[in-house]
């Protein structure tokens, strides 16, 4: 099979053992794609040839005008949400996607954390600080002892309201009510109300997935809920807060501060607004970004492109795709 994996732009992708095995082998070629480009007419030219395409997270739209010129395509695989995937047209064209569950994402989960403690101890700052020769300008917040809240109890919420617990902080939880069930279960506290949770954090981090109903979930208001001194942390999708809300509530003072891993249109190379502030901590989506992880990631994609080949699909989102008519 001709096989194409897109958005390597680390040039990282290669270097993976999960990959690089994969290289090794004769039976099928595998072409990398390091640049990222959304031009339908850039990306027909260039996966013309292609029976299997191995995504990377959200960040490539496949389009119907696009699998409409890719007459080769058989087989999609990625892991997570794919509403960036036309699947009416990938069955009518006979494309079988296969898109299995999220992998837990301890990497993004530690990256919280390190926003948490850059934010609040204000270590990018200081760092310009003394590298432009100058000594301690700021006096941080510690963790122990205070509120953290977390907004959504999955697999990537529980990790991060275990770590808070291990920094010796009280966890607060809101979330759907299998969460809240789930996070009372844990020994954490459940918040009354989203409200409350944005009211009686001194940290807020936002582990929801988004969906239509989880977009602009947090808005405005519950913003100007927070404390001078409380930070809002988001490694999850800008989606989530209402648009241009972040960034004129910083500027109001409620939230004192921001860590932010995420963002409406990425990837971000020319400015945003967050980055002019100075009570804000910025990263550019690295939460996933990390080899193991990645690992992980290329070796289930791989393994559903031979289970395809072998004729035994495995996680089909739209098996109709495989009946005769198509």
């Amino acid at each position: 099979m001709n096989i194409a994996l897109l958005d390597d732009y680390l040039s990282v992708v290669a270097t993976l053992p999960s990959v690089a095995e994969f290289l090794a082998r004769d039976d099928h070629h595998v072409t990398i794609w390091k640049d990222h480009t959304t031009d339908v007419a850039t990306l027909a030219e260039r996966l013309r040839d292609i029976d299997a395409l191995v995504l990377l997270r959200e960040r490539t739209p496949v389009t119907s005008a696009l699998i409409a010129r890719l007459p080769r395509l058989r087989v999609i695989t990625l892991n997570g949400p794919y509403p960036h995937v036309d699947v009416k047209a990938c069955t009518e064209h006979g494309v079988l996607l296969c898109a299995g569950a999220a992998q837990p994402s301890y990497a993004t989960a530690e990256l919280t954390w390190g926003l948490v403690i850059s934010a609040m101890r204000r270590i990018p700052q200081e760092m310009a600080r003394l590298k432009a020769g100058q000594w301690q300008g700021t006096v941080g917040t510690g963790l122990r002892g205070r509120r953290l809240g977390v907004l959504g109890y999955g697999t990537i919420g529980k990790q991060v309201a275990g770590f808070g617990r291990a920094f010796g902080m009280n966890v607060m939880v809101w979330s759907r009510e299998k969460g809240l069930a789930a996070a009372r279960a844990d020994g954490h506290e459940a918040a009354q109300s989203q409200d409350a949770l944005f009211e009686n954090a001194d940290v807020v981090t936002l582990h929801v997935r988004l969906k239509p109903e989880t977009r602009g979930i947090v808005t405005a208001g519950h913003l100007a809920r927070m404390k001078p001194h409380s930070v809002l942390v988001n490694t999850s999708r800008a989606a989530l807060i209402e648009p241009g809300a972040l960034v004129s509530a910083l500027r109001a003072g409620r939230p004192g501060a921001a860590a932010v891993d995420v963002y409406e249109h990425e990837p971000v190379i020319d400015g945003h607004p967050l980055l002019e502030l100075d009570n804000v901590v910025c990263t550019p989506h690295l939460g996933y970004v990390e080899r193991d992880q990645l690992d992980r990631y290329y070796r289930a994609q791989l393994a559903r492109v031979c289970a395809f080949d072998r004729g035994e699909p495995t996680d089909a989102v739209n098996p109709e795709a495989l009946t005769p008519r198509h």
